[in-house]
């Protein structure tokens, strides 16, 4: 089971995968730092679990270009031209 998926298009640049394991790291200090070794190790296990999925095994994949679509040229008319329209006096012409 994969908790981060490293094809996600926020993972793409490298400053935010090195933010999210500094971010684990640095919290991780600051629970040992502050007495509190249990959640130390649950936040450096978050960062070397980060840092593997981040760094280690990622491949990031191009990102996908969808082909353009041309509107057809049924769709680039606007209404029924054949509609009639009402004159000033409110009927039609």
């Amino acid at each position: 089971m994969q908790l981060i998926d490293p094809n996600h298009p926020a993972y793409r640049r490298l400053w935010v995968r090195v933010a999210i394991v500094a971010v684990c790291f640095g919290w991780a200090v600051v629970e040992f730092v502050t007495g509190d070794p249990f959640w130390g190790v649950l936040a450096g296990g978050a960062g070397a679990y980060s840092f593997y999925i981040l760094f280690w095994t990622f491949k990031p994949r191009p990102p996908a270009t969808e082909p353009v679509v041309q509107p057809d040229a049924e769709e680039e008319e606007g209404p029924a031209a054949t509609a009639e329209k009402p004159s000033k006096d409110g009927q039609a012409e």
